[in-house]
């Protein structure tokens, strides 16, 4: 991996997506209704599901390379892979 994407920033972009599921997650369970909170949950949320599957595929090709034992980005590995299989099987569960 290169000096532009190295262990430290892969887990920091790992962290903020899945922070940004969850305050999804939270403005929905209570009900939030403010129009900056609506503008921005539309602008980001697309670029988030596809940034959630492409940071995902780098950090497993990172790991699988095998350069570092870096255990916060297997963590944040873990929680971006939760959070992925529940955006996308809620995704799934409403579209049928």
């Amino acid at each position: 991996m290169n000096k532009l994407l190295n262990e430290k920033r892969l887990t920091q972009i790992n962290v903020i997506i899945v922070m940004y599921f969850i305050l999804l997650y939270l403005v929905y369970l209570f009900n939030i209704n403010f129009i900056v909170i609506e503008f921005f949950r539309e602008t980001l949320t697309i670029p988030f599901l596809v940034a959630q599957i492409v940071f995902l595929v780098l950090g497993i090709k990172h790991l699988i390379k095998g350069k570092s034992r870096y255990y916060p980005l297997i963590i944040s590995l873990i929680l971006l892979f939760i959070c992925s299989i529940l955006t996308i099987g809620s995704i799934l569960k409403y579209r049928v």
